[in-house]
């Protein structure tokens, strides 16, 4: 991933693998390489992304806020890794294999209304750097 696409993003310090496992085990599924290797660099953060807000969430917030926010009763198979900072929220769509990016919105959240976003979290975080 281009780091200068995360120049006014504000990155909190990276996460230690346990702490990336612990994340894993508790969402009872693997995390995308590419992802993974963002947590270590940065465990979240938020800010812009050439003209768009994007809050990531931390590797130990992500299965309290799945939880939360009740994804697996609404759109099972979606695992939310953060948000637009407004009524969207982004998630790995780990239904396929690799998990695709996708956009779902927080209310009246359902698989119908998943948009996919990128093919993988590296190519996510371009596309929004794209995107004005």
């Amino acid at each position: 991933m281009d780091e200068n696409l995360l120049k006014e993003f504000a990155k909190k310090d990276g996460a230690a693998a346990d702490v990336i496992a612990k994340a894993e085990a508790a969402l009872q599924w693997p995390l995308p390489t590419d992802y993974k290797e963002f947590l270590e660099k940065a465990n979240g953060g938020e800010g812009f992304i050439g003209e768009n807000y994007l809050i990531l969430w931390t590797a130990e917030e992500l299965a309290q806020f799945n939880n939360e926010y009740e994804v697996q009763d609404y759109a099972p198979g979606l695992v939310l890794f953060g948000s637009d900072g407004g009524g969207e929220g982004y998630a790995f769509d780990a239904r396929t294999t690799p998990a695709p990016i996708v956009q779902v919105p927080f209310i009246g959240m359902d698989l119908m209304y998943a948009r996919q976003m990128a093919g993988s979290f590296s190519e996510f975080v371009s596309k929004l750097a794209e995107k004005s």
